[in-house]
Order: C-alpha cells, then structure tokens, then sequence
C-alpha cells in the first residue's frame, strides 16, 4: 500500500507535497499514506472538478483499513494546505461519509475508544476516575481536592451525519493537541466531551485555551456552522464518592 505510481508530472509534485505535509504532521504510519484514490482525488482537484467522489472513496479506504476519522480529515487539510487553497468543505463532507461507510463495514470489535474521535469512552473515563479515587485515598487526601474534570460542549442539534462526525474528529484532536498525553480524555455524548486533570490554578487558563483552539480549528475545517456558539467549556469539581463521580458523567453527557 505504500506504492506511489508515477502519474502527469504536476499531480505527482502535487501527491508528494501533499504526502510530506501530511507525514510531517499528522500521519501516524508512513507505510498506510498510499492508496489509489489519493490520485483521484489529486487529480479532480488540479483539474478543478468537484472533489466528492474521490474524497468519498478515499474516505472509505480510511475507514476500512482502521485509520481515525480525524487523522484522515487531517490528511486531507494537508492535500489543501499543499496547494494553497482553503479547504474544501464538500471534499470534508465527502470524506467523512466515506470513513463512516468504510468503517461500518469493518466487524464490530469491544473497543475503550470512540471509533469517530480516537478519545476514550465515558466507561473508560469512569474506570480512570476509579483510579484517581483510589490514588488519592492512599495519599491522604481526596480526588475532589486533587482533580477535575474540564467539560467541553459544543452540542447542537438537526446536525446531518457527516457534520458531526466530522466535529467529532475534530474536538477530539484539538483535545489530544491541547492537553497531549497523560490527560484521560472521553466522548460523554454526542457534542460533550471530559478532560480528567489535575486540580490547579493553571486549569481555568486551559479550559479557556481549550474554548479558543476549538473555535479556530473549526473555521478553518469549514466546521463552525456546526459547533454550539459560543463554545461552553466550564470546570467541574469531582464529588466525594466514585460512584457519584460516574452518575456525575451520566448527567452531564445528558
């Protein structure tokens, strides 16, 4: 699947920047990068028609073949950025049906991670919080005072398909770009998403770089029509008890 077939001089300059930005920023496995349907979509777009139908198989290769949602929403922001354009809105739209089409296709396996955001379930969420109880404990001290949760909603209903798969995709890495590693994050809902941090002063201030980076992502997806405005994101104080803490995800997921 690594394969790059030679192809007319110009679709094969504009493939490979495509290909470098896109393994220099958000592609995870260099080997998977190749797939037919990049060249038709490199194709349309150099001889400028419509997108959709390369953008829509091409997503279905990514779906099918287990790569995230929002790396591939990604990968395709570079094939714009490598060409200097704004990023088509209906090739993003195209793409996620794909995915999701791709993706459904694959049998269902037990999973801790939401398919659509790369983010862990709210059962995980709550499993981790169990953790950070019990941690606390041993410690002297109680989750309540040592940790939080920041709470992200940009909910909104009569949203079609593609338009919240693709927010999803793209809360869920703004989420990994803004917190990284070692911050157990979850999809609680659709449009609401948990941060489990630490309790500090400094946590306020990235709630609300949270809020911003959020916002900025969306605009430049062509994704701002479909996230709750303002964006509400808060920080919300851990109960005493585990259990109160996993009913506390149920209600705000709510």
């Amino acid at each position: 699947m690594n394969r790059t077939p030679a192809g007319a001089p110009g679709d094969a300059d504009l493939r490979e920047r495509w290909r470098a930005a896109s393994l220099a920023d958000v592609w995870l496995r260099p080997g998977d990068w190749y797939h037919p349907a990049v060249d038709a979509l490199v194709e349309a777009v150099e001889a400028g028609r419509g997108p959709e139908a390369a953008a829509h198989r091409l997503g279905a290769a990514r779906g099918s073949a287990g790569v995230g949602m929002g790396e591939a929403l990604d990968d395709v922001t570079c094939l714009y950025r490598a060409l200097g354009r704004p990023v088509d809105v209906e090739a993003v739209r195209a793409l996620a049906v794909g995915w999701a089409e791709g993706h459904e296709a694959v049998p269902a396996h037990a999973v801790v991670r939401d398919p659509g955001t790369g983010l862990a379930t709210a059962e995980y969420l709550g499993e981790r919080l169990r953790e950070t109880y019990g941690q606390a404990e041993r410690e002297g001290s109680t989750a309540s005072e040592t940790s939080c949760l920041v709470v992200l909603d940009v909910a909104l209903d009569d949203l079609d398909a593609w338009r919240r798969m693709a927010r999803a995709a793209t809360v869920g890495r703004t989420l990994d770009q803004v917190f990284g590693t070692g911050h157990p994050m979850a999809v609680l809902s659709d449009g609401i998403y948990a941060v489990l941090c630490p309790r500090s002063q400094g946590t306020p201030q990235l709630a609300q770089t949270l809020r911003r980076v959020v916002e900025k992502n969306a605009e430049i997806l062509g994704l701002a029509g479909a996230m709750r405005r303002p964006t509400r994101v808060w920080v919300e104080h851990l109960p005493a008890a585990h259990a109160d803490a996993v009913e506390l995800l149920g209600q705000l997921g709510r």
